[in-house]
């Protein structure tokens, strides 16, 4: 892709996804739309989805940040139904897809259309992430949902290289493909276990110095994807496993190291996301163009049927996975709590496909084996195509609703900010209980107002989070914590404007604003965290 339409794609896709930001319509659903109507206007360069670039080159960083994200423990405690659905759901799709395609469309071979079953099996990542937080949905829900989609991108490449080796002609039993999908499971998981704790290490190593920390955080899941990709492992899983470990012990590195790659994994992300969902709906006029021999009417029946199928199935396959297990064990019944089932249904119905998907379409070859045409290519592009704008839009637009109608509860914020401020209490204490420790050591002597200032800014800590559970001021709506940090953040403001004056005044140099304009940041970022939610 040349230069400037790969800018144009971004800078339209960052101004698209800052517009969704101020309506109630999910980002990625703007994005695909806007993306289908910029398609038609004359003189917009083609933008064909390069699967080479897709997989190793989006698809790492995306899955890393979402990763970094979650919570391992999280995942750990709803694990049986996050495998239930990353493992199980993807090929119980891939076989029920595949085989009503094998029904419905004449002339199409089982192995072509369980090509076309692996490609639209999986939920896509960034479309659960972002919609689930744009929704606001419980935690549990929110958790299942990104499990799966962290994980099933595995199960889907996996099964779609076994279907693809039939379709092609190279040919592969059923006990080659489960060994296949073993191999590139458990090699995954491996490579990532392998690599999560020297990577961890070398980043705690190089604690002095943020950029570099940072500039290693933007390599590793590019080096994950691709030493799991060369030993024939998945390289989705490496990068998941390396991004859990990385998140779950974020705590260990600089807190300026932590500062930047929170904005800097935010920017990255940002753009990438932005620009996928873009190119989803951009793709529409590629996608027709190749249809060939098949009319309109004809292949959008075939969209309708493959929509649907892949709407039913996955219900089929949620509802007893939910409940079937409680059901058969006493030991699961112990161990997880019950999902209602207005729960159920959301995580039923939030099954949006996306770029994946596209990218392992547009990976098919042209020929098989034998150097005839791959049977019907350019339908199964399509309806892929449908299949992933049929979904985002219709489930995607239709989520909100339904989790009104199904009254299902959106995150206890009062129960959190309860939870969050005992948490923050105990924390107090010991830092109280060290610094009186602290200072009994002469080694530690602070004048009088020194020590005082420790003491008032853990108080200020301690109570920021009880402040957010008090009333608001009769006057502004600000409660006492808004208006602390309102406050504070003029305050910081008037010190800038000086250090500005002073530096046009030629009485400090630039460098010196800089250092102390940084100082400011800072503290401005520390008042503002200490009571956000």
């Amino acid at each position: 892709m040349a230069v400037m339409p790969l800018l144009l794609l971004v800078a339209g896709s960052a101004a698209v996804a800052g517009l969704a930001r101020r309506t109630p319509v999910p980002a990625p659903l703007l994005l695909v739309a806007a993306g289908l109507l910029v398609g038609y206007v004359p003189g917009v360069p083609d933008y064909t989805l390069d699967p080479h670039i897709v997989l190793p080159l989006l698809l790492p960083p995306l899955l890393h940040t979402a990763a970094l994200e979650s919570s391992y423990l999280d995942l750990r405690a709803n694990l049986r139904p996050v495998a239930l659905l990353s493992v199980g759901y993807v090929l119980f799709a891939t076989l029920a897809v595949g085989y009503a395609a094998y029904l419905v469309i004449p002339d199409l071979p089982l192995a072509a259309a369980l090509v076309l079953g692996a490609v639209v099996a999986p939920p896509d990542a960034i479309a659960a992430t972002a919609i689930a937080r744009k929704l606001g949905l419980p935690s549990r829900v929110t958790t299942i949902l990104q499990g799966e989609s962290l994980f099933n991108d595995a199960t889907a490449i996996t099964a779609y290289k076994v279907a693809l080796g039939a379709a092609v002609g190279v040919g592969a039993t059923w006990g080659e493909g489960l060994r296949e999908f073993a191999v590139a499971a458990l090699g995954g998981i491996g490579v990532g276990v392998v690599l999560m704790v020297p990577l961890h290490w070398l980043r705690r190593r190089l604690r002095d110095s943020a950029l570099l920390e940072n500039t290693l955080s933007l390599l590793i899941p590019f080096f994950a994807y691709a030493a799991a990709e060369q030993v024939g492992a998945s390289g989705v899983l490496a990068v998941v496993v390396v991004g859990l470990y990385l998140g779950h012990r974020s705590w260990q590195v600089d807190f300026e190291t932590r500062l930047q790659e929170e904005a800097v994994w935010k920017m990255v992300s940002f753009i990438l996301e932005s620009s996928v969902f873009a190119l989803i709906g951009l793709q529409l006029p590629v996608v027709l163009r190749g249809l060939g021999e098949f009319s309109g009417q004809e292949a959008l029946w075939y969209a309708v049927v493959v929509f649907a199928v892949v709407v039913v199935a996955r219900f089929v396959w949620v509802v007893p996975a939910m409940y079937l297990p409680r059901a058969l064990s006493a030991r699961v019944r112990r161990k997880e709590p019950e999902m209602p089932w207005p729960a159920t249904s959301i995580v039923g119905w939030a099954g949006m496909r996306g770029v994946v998907s596209l990218a392992l379409a547009f990976a098919i070859p042209a020929t098989v084996h034998d150097g005839d045409s791959f049977p019907a290519r350019n339908l199964v592009l399509f309806l892929t195509f449908t299949t992933v704008i049929g979904t985002l839009v219709i489930q995607g637009l239709t989520l909100p609703p339904l989790i009104r109608a199904l009254k299902v509860p959106g995150r206890d914020v009062q129960a959190e900010t309860l939870i969050e401020a005992q948490a923050q209490n105990e924390a107090s204490q010991a830092a109280e209980g060290r610094l009186e420790e602290l200072l009994a050591d002469e080694r530690n002597a602070l004048p009088g107002p020194l020590a005082d200032r420790l003491r008032t800014v853990m108080e200020r800590r301690r109570n920021a989070v009880w402040e957010r559970l008090g009333t608001v001021n009769e006057v502004t709506g600000e409660s006492a914590d808004d208006t602390y940090r309102r406050l504070a953040r003029e305050m910081i403001d008037a010190e800038r404007r000086v250090f500005v004056e002073l530096r046009d005044g030629r009485r400090i140099d630039d460098e010196m604003l800089r250092t102390l304009l940084r100082r400011l940041d800072l503290e401005e970022a520390a008042a503002y965290r200490e009571g956000a939610s």
